[in-house]
């Protein structure tokens, strides 16, 4: 049996700059893999099947999951007839705009990599991941990176500068497809992406603080005004700086000073039930 941990991730800018004739849209994000992470252990088999046991009874075990997707395509293009018992330990929030189901397919490459002896690179391996969904790409690589397209081209940026980030998801779930049918090209105030790239270049923390934005915010906001709350309360409880992840619903927190941390945590514990301290993962995905 093997064993791969699965990052969640959190969007320090996402920036949508139109719509695709593949009726994607064309997007810019700076994301960063953090300390909360799913667990998934590869047990090989030999019938061929691929078998998906998860803790959390709203993940899917079928098709519809994407670790699934991920063993069945490497199976069809390395020509593989093993199978594989896929166990997901679930510590990422379902449909929270951390990357979870994206995450546990991009373990499941990197896994399957190793448990079937493929030797195929992290690029290629982001390839693969990008014919299953726009963020699997930068989960394979995991770490900092500009992602660009419809997600799935990525460039390696540096780590962000050392500091806490308080994860709060109310109780409830976001459909991406929906948050984006919503979005208003239109009326749009565009991210200075450029500016969050120079202050993860600098190690300015400062900098970076200023430079969060995430154009999907106020479309979650109009439909869940729990999001707004939360934005409210982590701020007011002192955040340095506060945004929602992905199409949301989780909203995280940027926090310097450690001492602060334990405020923040119990202060938004009152408010929703699933609230996480944890620190940014720092490296991006190096292959053995």
């Amino acid at each position: 049996m093997l064993y791969e941990k699965a990052p969640a991730k959190i969007n320090l800018t996402l920036d949508v700059l139109h719509k695709r004739p593949d009726n994607f849209h064309e997007v810019e994000m700076i994301m960063t893999t953090v300390d909360l992470a799913d667990r998934i252990w590869l047990r090989p088999t030999d019938n061929g099947k691929i078998i998906i046991k998860a803790s959390e009874r709203h993940v899917p075990n079928d098709r519809k999951n994407l670790a699934y997707q991920a063993a069945e395509l490497l199976q069809i293009e390395c020509g593989i007839t093993k199978g594989v018992e896929i166990t997901l330990e679930k510590s990422i929030p379902v449909a929270a705009g951390l990357a979870g189901g994206s995450s546990d397919a991009a373990a499941t490459l990197r896994g399957l990599n190793r448990l079937w002896n493929l030797k195929l690179s992290v690029e290629e391996l982001a390839r693969l991941g990008a014919r299953i969904g726009s963020d699997v790409s930068f989960c394979v690589h995991g770490g900092t990176a500009l992602a660009t397209g419809r997600g799935e081209l990525i460039e390696i940026l540096p780590p962000p500068p050392n500091c806490w980030v308080i994860l709060a998801k109310p109780a409830i779930s976001v459909s991406t497809g929906d948050i984006y049918g919503k979005l208003n090209l239109s009326a749009i105030d565009h991210i200075d992406t450029v500016r969050m790239i120079e202050a993860l270049r600098a190690g300015d923390y400062d900098k970076m603080c200023n430079s969060v934005g995430n154009v999907l915010e106020t479309v979650t906001m109009d439909l869940y005004p729990q999001v707004v709350v939360l934005k409210e309360q982590m701020k007011r409880f002192g955040a340095d700086a506060v945004l929602m992840s992905g199409s949301g619903p989780t909203v995280f927190g940027l926090v310097k000073h450690e001492s602060r941390v334990p405020r923040i945590y119990n202060g938004l514990k009152g408010f929703c039930p699933e609230v996480y301290a944890v620190r940014m993962v720092g490296g991006h995905t190096i292959l053995d």
